[in-house]
């Protein structure tokens, strides 16, 4: 079973999904605000959080923002916004999945479950990953080049550390966009080459002249120490 955290100002909706999560063996806590929606994790400190954007106090994506800052809790966006734009700015503030409405009771549980598994039953990584001069610490969620703090946005580093998992092994811009980000390939694939570009920018390289990020052309992105 798991505790969940509904943050829905929409008291109809509010009312159907506690029912709908309830009759699936969740415990489901629900607030209406965005603040009190904070509150409720610093005190109760939920399994996940099930997040509308269109709050009355504080927009949805503020809020995610201030979530982040203090817990790692997964953080399931469900809200009307269905554009592009909407979508890659919520899973960039660092939500791990997002749900447009209308969708089904059965529907939501599945992704609190996916969710829930990738957070929990994945294979042990170790402490700290190290490619060349490169390290990354997924514990701490901090990396460093040469020693040197890189100043990495939530996404990005979910970015590196994927990569850092799989050094020397090429990954396509597909693989990322579907296990980074969460989302399908389609009309917001052009975030994960704009991402890329930030993070070479970051590692002190651009595309023509790569030492840490290795582009194959025509297959995807690979990182490896430089020669």
């Amino acid at each position: 079973m798991a505790r969940l955290l509904l943050i829905e100002d929409d008291p109809a909706i509010r009312t159907t999904l506690i029912r709908a999560l309830r009759e699936r063996g969740h415990a489901v806590a629900a607030v209406g605000t965005a603040m009190a929606g904070l509150q409720s994790v610093l005190d109760d400190r939920p399994d996940l959080v099930l997040l509308d954007l269109g709050l009355p106090d504080r927009d949805g994506v503020e809020l995610l923002r201030m979530v982040r800052a203090v817990s790692p809790v997964p953080i399931i966006i469900a809200t009307a916004r269905d554009a592009d734009r909407d979508v890659v700015l919520g899973l960039d503030a660092g939500a791990d999945d997002y749900l447009v409405k209308p969708f089904t009771a059965a529907q939501l549980d599945a992704r609190i479950r996916a969710v829930l598994r990738r957070g929990g039953d994945g294979p042990p990584q170790p402490a700290v990953l190290v490619v060349g001069d490169l390290r990354v610490d997924p514990a701490a969620r901090l990396a460093s080049l040469a020693d040197e703090p890189l100043d990495l946005t939530p996404r990005e580093f979910d970015l590196l550390h994927y990569l850092a998992r799989r050094p020397g092994q090429v990954v396509t811009k597909r693989e990322l966009l579907t296990e980074v980000w969460q989302v399908p390939y389609g009309g917001a694939d052009k975030t994960v080459d704009v991402h890329l570009s930030w993070l070479r920018r970051k590692l002190g390289e651009t595309a023509r002249e790569p030492r840490y990020l290795q582009t194959v052309r025509g297959v995807g992105v690979r990182l490896g120490a430089p020669r």
